[in-house]
């Protein structure tokens, strides 16, 4: 889980939201949808600390999650395709 929370880290801006960077196209807004990728992966690092462990669950509905959050920003074109 932790390895899984560091790529999407890598892959996503979670650093560069600002007011630009909703586009004017949006289909699903970016700023809302980083920001509750970011609670979730908060909140996994908490329960890490506290000693839980993922189920595949867990892990694949992260995943998933962020897989589709990435789909929207790249149909906002707001970030490059990889």
């Amino acid at each position: 889980m932790r390895e899984l929370i560091a790529q999407i880290k890598r892959s996503l801006p979670f650093d560069d939201i600002d007011s630009s960077f909703c586009s004017d196209t949006c289909r699903g807004c970016s700023v809302k949808l980083i920001d509750f990728l970011a609670m979730e992966m908060s909140d996994w690092e908490y329960k890490l600390d506290q000693g839980k462990a993922p189920n595949f669950k867990d892990i694949n509905k992260l995943a998933k999650t962020a897989k589709k959050i990435h789909a929207v920003l790249l149909k906002n074109n707001l970030i490059d395709k990889q």
